[in-house]
């Protein structure tokens, strides 16, 4: 099961041809991961400090810039501090944003920046429900943030000083999952979205295919015999890495790691280089419905 493909680049903004972009897209929509061990974000020497969980709020598991306002959340610093952590993290931000640009400007104007965050704390050892333990297998979903068919798309850089990897396990491919619980997931109650929108549990109405994805994301955590049996590789990104993939596509776990950069966009699936790869039109043939707005 190849999951991983290795790239030399190692700069942020990269001189990429047509051929080549059209070829990653091709592989990054297939479900893999696109892995550039030399692509490393610095750190000033005085930003290294904020190497700790201590800036941390009582609570939270990351640093991040969330919403129009991109003001810094789950951060107990305060004053030069908060604004030194706040433009730290902007900087990855825009770091992420260039090699996006650069890899894929078939995505064009499609692609809609979402959180960006540090991650300071250790992911192994967590005490965490099953259903946020990220040690299992899963792809993303988000509860209350129902995305209505477009993808999860992230970048990811390990800057940790001492070493030590982030440890992932990937899954198998996202139709083999699907095949194995779509047949679990009963068709939501009519009405039901509706109303958790007008109560505000949801920030927009979930569709049938934001319904499924939750479940898939839920059976799959709760389910110990696939987490343990099904089809997996262990794969070690090292400090100084940088990979990207659809996290809604891509099954993984995070075994062990500390200190990670981490931006999402999220892209419609009409605007990918290939549509038909996409989560929600492999539902919809498998559902033989449509499954969103």
């Amino acid at each position: 099961m190849e999951s991983v493909q290795t790239l030399s680049y190692s700069e942020w903004n990269p001189s990429i041809s047509t051929g080549q972009s059209a070829d990653f897209a091709q592989t990054l929509e297939a479900g893999q991961v696109l892995y550039l061990p030399a692509l490393r974000f610095e750190l000033d020497r005085d930003e290294r400090k904020y190497l700790s969980p201590q800036w941390l709020e009582e609570g939270s598991k990351s640093l991040y810039l969330e919403g129009r306002d991109r003001n810094l959340r789950g951060s107990a610093a305060q004053g030069k501090d908060r604004a030194d952590i706040q433009s730290m993290i902007e900087r990855f931000g825009m770091r992420a944003t260039r090699l996006i640009n650069s890899f894929f400007p078939q995505y064009g104007g499609h692609l809609l920046p979402s959180n960006t965050s540090f991650r300071p704390c250790e992911a192994a050892g967590r005490k965490q429900s099953w259903r946020h333990d990220d040690t299992r297998l899963h792809t993303d979903a988000f509860p209350s943030q129902p995305l209505q068919g477009k993808r999860i798309l992230r970048v990811f850089t390990n800057v940790n000083p001492q070493g030590k990897a982030r440890l992932w396990r990937i899954g198998e491919p996202f139709e083999a999952m699907a095949e194995r619980f779509l047949p679990l997931v009963r068709r939501p109650l009519p009405g039901k979205h509706f109303l958790m929108k007008t109560l505000g549990v949801t920030k927009s109405p979930r569709t049938e295919y934001d319904h499924i994805m939750l479940r898939f994301h839920d059976l799959q955590k709760a389910d110990g015999d696939y987490q343990k049996a099904s089809p997996q590789q262990w794969f070690a990104f090292p400090p100084g890495a940088t990979w990207v993939c659809f996290s809604d596509q891509v099954m993984h776990a995070v075994m062990e790691g500390q200190h990670l950069f981490e931006q999402t966009f999220h892209l419609p699936a009409e605007a990918q280089q290939n549509p038909e790869a996409s989560p929600l039109r492999i539902l919809e043939s498998m559902t033989g419905r449509r499954l969103a707005a």
